[in-house]
């Protein structure tokens, strides 16, 4: 499974991750290594990952593990290589099922420590790894972006790493000012934000996702729309139907839950849907309204204004043609790059905090 990094350092550790498992996970073995092309692994670089010393273990249901550190020169925006291998039945899988990089699956036996795997078998998902974290400076710190597809990176090129995380972590790494942020994309296609539509809603999964990662001093929020599409699409019950003050009372409540533990938040205001399979007026209207509150309701520490960024300005309610090469949802990789580049690097370089991060 491929994996890129944003920060680099000379040690690093693997989250192994048995969520949504229904019984112990075995785990035969485990290795990470420095990625050179396709399934290959640059020479030298391989190290046995162990947990508590052990190369095998298991992973008990619903739970996660973190391996002991390797010594390994970790690149900024470098690619690494994790294997691991279950020699048993895996049971139900914990997956990220659109990770929009190609894992290689050996067609048999362990193939962890192989410099590369021959007449590999293919898929798009990442399977048990939850983390990579590397042993970074002292000044270091980690913005973590919480979302749904489009922060995921759906429709952008597989394999390229243009999903506008992505971009903003390059973005970060050039300058000198900001070299020392790690981008943590927490963006699960399909997310919503109060509502179970793909995965834990954002309010159940925030705990795990942003509170358990180390270093986090900021984090953005970009969740809702399918609250909206799903819930106000074409014979939806209308009484299921989310009403803009949910929408808002759980942007609110991850503001407050945040600011507890001295993370600042950045609302991002919602692209636009027009022509997408779920649109409806009714939908549309209750976007606005989130958008509206999210640029003048003061809750958040900044604001990055995505919608402006993307809409067509001759319809705002649908994405720039440029930009829409798919489903008038997700972004092309080219949308996906003008929306990283719309946020002020400054925002990461501030001091200040909000009254409700200060009590």
């Amino acid at each position: 499974m491929i994996v890129h990094t944003s920060l680099g350092g000379q040690r690093a550790r693997v989250e192994l991750s048995n969520l949504f498992g229904s019984a112990p996970l075995a785990i035969g073995a485990a290795h990470i290594a420095l990625r050179d092309k396709e399934s290959s692994t640059v020479s030298g670089s391989d190290r046995a990952l162990t947990v508590n010393g052990k190369t095998s273990f298991r992973i008990p249901p619903g739970a996660t593990l973190i391996s002991d550190p390797v010594d390994l020169n970790v690149p900024p925006l470098g690619d690494l290589a994790i294997s691991i291998y279950i020699p048993g039945d895996s049971g139900t899988l914990t997956t990220h099922a659109n990770a929009l990089h190609t894992t290689y699956i050996s067609k048999e036996g362990d193939a962890t420590a192989a410099p590369s795997i021959s007449d590999a078998a293919t898929s798009r998902s990442w399977y048990w790894i939850s983390d990579v974290e590397v042993l970074a400076p002292a000044d270091a710190a980690a913005i973590v972006t919480l979302g749904d597809s489009i922060t995921d990176g759906t429709a952008s090129t597989v394999d390229t790493d243009r999903s506008w995380p992505a971009f903003l972590a390059r973005r970060l790494a050039a300058n000198p000012a900001t070299s020392n942020l790690a981008v943590l994309n927490e963006g699960i296609a399909g997310n919503g934000i109060s509502r179970e539509i793909a995965g834990p809603n954002a309010l159940a999964r925030f705990d795990r996702d942003v509170l358990s990662r180390p270093g986090v001093k900021w984090m953005t929020i970009l969740e809702g729309i399918n609250d909206i599409g799903t819930t106000t699409r074409q014979n939806a019950p209308s009484e299921n139907a989310v009403t803009p003050d949910e929408l808002i009372g759980a942007m609110r409540q991850l503001i407050e839950r945040a600011h507890t533990h001295g993370i600042k938040v950045i609302g991002c205001t919602l692209t636009p849907y027009e022509g997408a399979a779920y649109y409806s007026e009714a939908g549309e209207t209750i976007r606005q309204a989130v958008n509206r509150w999210i640029r003048t309701g003061g809750a958040f520490d900044a604001v990055v204004d995505f919608e402006a960024v993307t809409r067509d300005s001759n319809n705002p309610k649908t994405f720039r043609a440029d930009f829409n090469e798919r489903d008038h949802l997700h972004p092309n990789d080219a949308g996906y790059k003008d929306m990283a580049d719309a946020i002020d690097l400054a925002i990461f370089a501030s001091k200040t905090v909000s009254a409700s991060a200060s009590r």
